[in-house]
């Protein structure tokens, strides 16, 4: 646990946090860990939603959900509706560097508490809205509905007929980043020039720009990309093979790569074979380049084919569950967990030599109010 006397790079930084659930708490967990002071704001009695969202709880009664992403905060409990907890939450306002809110577009607004609102208190203010859709939607924005909606679960899954979500809320945390990478450039531009900005990110426009290659695909061909299981459309093998025990995980990215694997399988000839010469040809033949894999992997565990290709140079590894991620983690010395007030926690994943992140409180309990 790094000291609280350390200063982060954003020490100094005031967010007044009015997110909920995931893709504000995330990205306002994030600034804080780099240093920024956070005031959560929370409804009276229940507080964020993702109090209740369990199981699992902790032995305390505490949601995990909830504590995955509001270390570093502070709580304040504000009844919105009352003249009372608007004016206290404009006093907040007026004081912060950073707004963040994530509530129904036009919300923020009928509160009285809006971007112009808060310019009008704070001239120089970075203020941040997470939307499901844009501020012309009042559509929720439930992670669920936007993965699909956005085509992801399109993608996903073994076949058209069966869509499948991400296993964990994936859009949600890429908004969070996108936010938090929208924060910062706003605060570099108030730098140089003195002046505040709107900064707006979605759900739905996160997850289109997630889809990368497969939305270029589609807007540069006019393809409409198909579920292709745990394969790739465009590399092999780099896809989930069977062992003599568990899946297997190639991810082949380049002809030497292709022929360390087949030479390390003791089959080198392959390599040669005009039929996955190339990787447009391994794609042609992913099929019949399966079966002869499989017919040298199901010879060994997986454990064993890992030691030896990653000896090769070649990107493989089981299909690990949670704990043996973590426990594959801290083998390669990534300090992947710390311990925050007794509240076990991922580490943030970035890491700066001269300011690093650190781990100051653990995620608040709700006050009263």
């Amino acid at each position: 646990m790094t000291s609280p006397a350390q200063e982060g790079s954003l020490s100094g930084l005031v967010i007044a946090d009015f997110g909920r659930v995931l893709a504000g708490p995330y990205a306002t967990m994030l600034l804080a860990d780099l240093g920024a002071e956070v005031v959560k704001v929370e409804r009276p009695g229940t507080g964020d939603d993702t109090r209740q969202w369990g199981p699992p709880f902790t032995e305390d009664g505490e949601a995990t959900y909830f504590l995955s992403v509001n270390r570093n905060k502070s709580s304040r409990v504000l009844d919105l509706r009352t003249d009372e907890g608007r004016s206290a939450a404009t006093d907040l306002i007026a004081e912060a560097d950073v707004v963040v809110e994530n509530f129904l577009p036009g919300a923020m607004d009928r509160l009285g508490l809006g971007y112009d609102h808060a310019r009008a208190v704070n001239d120089d203010v970075i203020y941040c809205s997470i939307t499901g859709f844009g501020r012309d939607s009042t559509l929720p924005g439930y992670d669920l509905l936007v993965q699909g909606v956005s085509g992801l679960m399109s993608v996903t899954g073994p076949s058209p007929d069966e869509p499948t979500k991400v296993g964990v809320a994936l859009i949600d945390i890429i908004t969070g980043l996108h936010a938090a990478v929208g924060i910062l450039a706003a605060l570099r531009h108030r730098d140089r020039t003195g002046e505040g900005q709107r900064v707006e990110v979605n759900l739905l426009s996160s997850a289109l720009s997630a889809l990368a290659n497969q939305a270029s695909a589609h807007l540069l061909t006019g393809v409409v990309p198909q579920p292709t299981g745990n394969a790739h459309p465009s590399i092999v093998p780099y896809a989930v093979y069977a062992t003599a025990d568990r899946p297997l995980v190639l991810a082949v990215g380049n002809d030497r790569q292709f022929g360390s694997l087949a030479t390390v399988l003791g089959d080198p000839g392959l390599a040669s074979d005009e039929r996955f010469g190339t990787n447009a040809d391994r794609v042609a033949h992913a099929d019949e380049l399966r079966e002869l894999l499989e017919a040298h992997l199901t010879q060994h565990a997986a454990d064993v084919w890992s030691e030896r290709l990653a000896a090769a140079g070649v990107p493989a590894g089981p299909v690990n569950a949670l704990d043996e991620a973590f426990a594959f983690a801290e083998q390669l010395g990534l300090q992947p967990v710390t311990d925050v007030e007794g509240v076990r926690q991922v580490s943030h994943p970035i890491r700066l030599s001269e300011t690093p992140p650190t781990y100051r409180t653990r995620p608040p309990r709700l006050p009263e109010a």
